[in-house]
Order: structure tokens, then sequence, then C-alpha cells
């Protein structure tokens, strides 16, 4: 089989052991003859997957027990609404800050249903950073935030200081750090970046943050519906939330969050300090807000773009195109990236640019 170094924003990169296990799941599931695809949400094989999905969120996080955990479909982009419609009531209002295409995407969305202020915005400088000298009104139900930014490599290294809870899109760097949980009234992740499989998305909901709402909502898109349910109101999506169990039994083998960290940082230094080394490469964030999960970056001489994704092609790099908004490159290096990856691209990109001197 091709060695392929899998750079990709995602869906990404998962360990190799997962993708070991899960494969021999698809075949056989615990030694029943039967698919994981095939076995029922109900039985008692799923039910125990669930259940350790369930306790592995609260080890990892340190999740009190006033906090829900669940694991529901729709991707991030249906909590940029479902958020609105179960914790904002008529006549309230909620703050955003803007830091890329998906927090705004969430604002799109949460404007069609509720009353929100846009409080800070980094659009104007093509969201190079995080906005910074805002407040936060205590009249707010909440504060929006997006964790990380994928499409311009940015992430928020501090939290802002909010009197209200925080609602936090952290799709793209779930689980690649400690959370600090008390700041947060509601997490959502989709699970394709550091979690599992497209398919399935996280939400972390504590629980007074439910049940003030002043409006009617479709059974399907209350929170509480999926509480009482335990994540199986209906057929939940099995397969990317097994693997999404598996990923965090990885996760935790590894040290936990505060381990991940630290390799996390180690990747991410090894990517900047050859951008900022070499005049050839130029970063797209600033580097106090710069991402760990995606590093963004172009090359000075942008007619040696081709030539360059080429020479890393040839090199067994995949998925290092960055996104149109931001052109160059973008080198996505979630949990599952291994050191030596992000080694081997380090070296291209030093090679190349002597190569181009």
């Amino acid at each position: 089989m091709k060695h392929v170094i899998n750079f990709s924003a995602g869906p990404s990169i998962l360990p190799k052991t997962v993708f070991e296990q899960a494969s021999q799941a698809v075949l056989d599931f615990n030694g029943m003859g039967l698919s994981i695809l095939e076995i029922s949400h109900r039985s008692s094989q799923f039910v125990a997957v669930m259940e350790e999905a369930n306790a592995l969120v609260r080890e990892l996080i340190g999740l009190p027990e006033d906090y829900e955990v669940l694991f529901l479909t729709g991707g991030a982009s249906t909590q940029f609404f479902m958020t609105v419609m179960n914790l904002l009531p008529e006549g309230k209002k909620a703050a955003y800050v803007d830091t890329g295409s998906w927090s705004a995407k969430a604002i799109k969305e949460a404007k069609i249903l509720g009353s929100i202020d846009v409080i800070a915005s980094s659009k104007e400088d093509n969201y190079t950073h995080i906005p910074k000298g805002y407040s936060v009104g205590s009249d707010y139900v909440f504060l929006h935030t997006t964790s990380n930014n994928t499409i311009y490599g940015t992430q928020y290294q501090s939290w802002p200081d909010s009197p209200v809870p925080m609602v936090c899109d952290m799709s793209s760097d779930i689980f690649s750090r400690p959370i600090d949980i008390d700041r947060f009234g509601l997490i959502y992740a989709g699970a394709q970046k550091n979690l599992g499989p497209a398919g399935v998305t996280l939400v972390i909901v504590k629980k007074d943050m439910l049940g003030k709402i002043n409006r009617e909502l479709p059974t399907m898109l209350k929170y509480e519906t999926h509480i009482n349910g335990k994540s199986m109101f209906n057929t939940p999506p099995v397969f990317p939330i097994y693997v999404s169990m598996l990923t965090m039994r990885w996760l935790k083998e590894q040290g936990g969050l505060a381990a991940i960290e630290e390799v996390n940082k180690r990747k991410a230094d090894k990517l900047y300090s050859v951008i900022d080394e070499i005049p050839f490469y130029i970063g797209h964030s600033v580097p106090e807000d710069r991402s760990r999960m995606n590093v963004t970056f172009n090359l000075a001489d942008a007619s040696l773009n081709d030539p360059f994704r080429k020479f890393c092609e040839e090199a067994g790099c995949s998925g290092l195109k960055g996104h149109k908004s931001v052109g160059g490159f973008r080198a996505s290096i979630y949990n599952a990236m291994p050191e030596t990856g992000v080694d081997t691209l380090a070296e291209i990109m030093k090679a190349f640019a002597l190569k181009h001197a």
C-alpha cells in the first residue's frame, strides 16, 4: 500500500490503530459474526459503545456532572441554529465574535432566529488575527466563539474575559488541549478533524443553559430530546460514534489532553520555525494567534506554487493546497499526525527553498 502523509483539513487523518480496529469491526464486531454496520443500535453491544464514548468525553475533559454529552448528526452547521433555538429566549441577545468563514456562517444562521450582536471581527484584515480589546456585556445570554479557524490558520491561545457563558465551535481543535470547562455553557464539534469520521457531532451542554426559551421547537431540534434519549432518540450514526470512541481510547493512551497538547506544540513549532527562518515562506496569521492545527502559508514567489505542490506530492505529502480565501498552502496537523510526518514536510520545505534560492 502506498504511504501518503495526509495534511488534509478534513475529513482528516486518524490514528493507524483506530483504522485497523475499525476495519476489523466492519467485518466482525467483537466476535459477534456481525459487522458494526449492521448491529442494532439498541443492542447491549452498541449501548456499551455509547456509554464508553460518553465516559471517555467526561474523563478526558474532566467534565462535571452538571454537563450532558450528546452525539448528534447534522454537523457543526446544524449547531449554528440549534444553539440559538435552544439557548436564546425571545427578547434576549447573544454576542458573537467573527474570526473566519465558519463563525460568519454561524452568525448568518443565528440572525435568522434571534437577536445577536457581532461585538468583534477581524474580517477587514482577512482574518489574520483573533480580535482583542473588546468587552462583553453581562446582559447577553451567551458569547459565541470559534476556537480554531481552519481556513485562516488562527486559534484562540487565551479565552476572552466573559461575564456570560461561552458557546464555542471547537470542530477543528477539540481534544487537542485541555479545556477550561467552567467558561463554557455549550461546546459543539464536528468529529471529522480530531475525533472520528464525518457523520457525528459532539455536543457538550451545561444543564442550566436549558429550559429557558419561550418558543416551541420541533422534537428533533430540542437538546432535551437527545438528553432524555441518551443520544438514541432516533437511530444514531453507529459507525462514526464507534470510531470516535476508539480515537478517544487512543488519546487516553497517549496521556490525555495535557500530553497531546505538548506534542501539538512541538509539531506546530517545527513548521512555524521554517516559515519564520526562511523568507521564501510567508505565514498568513500573526504569530500570537497561530493555529497549532492548521499551519497556513504562502510562497513569496507565487509562480512557484504549482512546482512546490508537485514537489510535496512526489515526496508523499497530500492535501496541502490552501483555501481560496487565503491561497497558498495549509498543513493540517491534527492530533493523529505523527511528528515524523511534520518532520518530513519541514525538510521538504527547506529543500525546495534551497533549490529555488
